[in-house]
């Protein structure tokens, strides 16, 4: 029984188209694979720049509080003075820098 297991060769052609068929599916998940990178890291760029064209400049107006006078002069019990600050570009705001996804021109990127 076992030198008949191991003479039998009728399995020999379904294991051939087994194997051919397992690397073309291999080769089809690793270029379908690299698809999805490219378009997660071009979504992640568009988010990326989404964010840095945030304009975070904000500015706060000061005040002063006084006390109740005492011996004729208002003591001052509380001041803030006004602060701005102003949003200047980052080198990669522009996306003209930092592009992440390809090596050549994009549509609507040069």
């Amino acid at each position: 029984m076992v030198k008949n297991f191991l003479n039998d060769e009728n399995g020999a052609i379904v294991s051939i188209e087994l194997v051919l068929i397992i690397t073309i599916a291999v080769l089809a998940l690793i270029v379908g694979w690299s698809e999805v990178a490219v378009a997660v890291n071009t979504e992640l760029n568009d988010i990326s720049n989404a964010v840095g064209s945030l304009n975070q400049s904000f500015s706060a107006v000061g005040f002063s509080g006084t006390g109740a006078p005492q011996g004729g002069v208002a003591k001052t019990k509380s001041t803030y003075a006004a602060q701005i600050f102003t949003d200047t570009p980052d080198d990669c705001d522009s996306n003209t820098t930092c592009d992440l996804v390809g090596t050549g021109p994009v549509a609507g990127n040069g």
